[in-house]
Formats: structure tokens, C-alpha cells, sequence
């Protein structure tokens, strides 16, 4: 009688190799796609924290709207040394904002105020109802990175007193 067995010697060697291969490949981008992830999720962190930040200056200069061109020209890098001593609240806005903007854990970040007066002369010219554009930037660079890039968030409104 004659055995009909096929020699197979080492094709399980070579296809274990080949399946090790493909899993090695699909591991190291499974890992890239984390180490992307993780990018993503601290730019979304700072982004949070960035509008936070901005959104609490609106909000203090919204309360105080009679007062808004006391903000003018606010940098927290400079300090409030701008605002009229006559001005308390917006003197204290000030003070809290800049020391939120220093503990943010954001890098380099900075925080700005622009009030600019829609008209000139609102006497004159009653239709514009004493309206002010209000900008409020926040200034910092990205995932606290060497070289990373400079961001800005930037919220604008238009106030009108009450």
C-alpha cells in the first residue's frame, strides 16, 4: 500500500510569520490613531477652557454696560492700571479676569478687551442708541508644545445701556 501524505515542511513556519506581520502593522496604527486621539483631545480641552475664559469677560462687561468703555484697551499682560480708579467694578472685573487668564494652565496665554463706540456722537445722532462692539480675545499657544502654533478665540458682541 502506498501513502499518498504531502510533505509540508515549514509553509505553518512562514504563515505564522506572515499573520505576526499583519498584526504588528495594525498595532502600530491602532497606536498612532491614540497618539492622534490624545492631541485631540487637549486642543478640545484648551478650547473649553479658552471660551470659558472669554465668555466670563462678555458676561462681567454685559452686567456692567453703562460702565462698557471702561474695558477699553484691557490686556492682562499689562495689567489694569488703564481703568479709571472711579471705575470699582470695572476695576475688579479686571483684576479676577487677569488672574484666571495667569491660572488657566494655558501656555503664553493672554486675554484683551477692544470697546469701540458704534457712533461718534450719539446725541446726534439718537438711532444708534449708544451702541458699543465689544471684542473679547484670548491669545495662547497650543498643547504647551515648543514651536507649536499661536490660537485665538475671539468673541465680539454689540452692547446697548439700558
Amino acid at each position: 500500500m502506498q501513502s499518498n501524505v504531502v510533505q509540508q515542511g515549514g509553509f505553518t513556519l512562514i504563515e505564522g510569520m506572515v499573520a505576526s506581520a499583519i498584526l504588528a502593522v495594525g498595532l502600530l496604527a491602532l497606536a498612532g490613531m491614540q497618539g492622534i486621539s490624545l492631541g485631540g483631545n487637549i486642543s478640545a480641552n484648551e478650547s473649553g477652557r479658552v471660551t470659558n475664559i472669554a465668555s466670563d469677560m462678555m458676561e462681567r462687561i454685559k452686567f456692567n454696560r453703562t460702565n462698557a468703555l471702561s474695558y477699553q484697551s484691557l490686556n492682562t499682560t499689562v495689567g489694569c492700571a488703564g481703568i479709571p480708579a472711579a471705575q470699582v467694578m470695572a476695576r475688579g472685573d479686571c483684576l479676577q479676569w487677569q488672574a484666571l487668564v495667569n491660572t488657566s494652565g494655558l501656555t503664553t496665554a493672554r486675554g484683551t478687551v477692544a470697546v469701540v463706540r458704534l457712533d461718534a456722537d450719539p446725541t446726534l445722532n439718537p438711532v444708534t442708541l449708544n451702541q458699543f462692539l465689544v471684542t473679547v480675545s484670548v491669545f495662547w499657544t497650543a498643547n504647551a508644545q515648543s514651536g507649536a502654533p499661536a490660537k485665538t478665540a475671539t468673541f465680539t458682541t454689540v452692547l446697548a445701556p439700558e
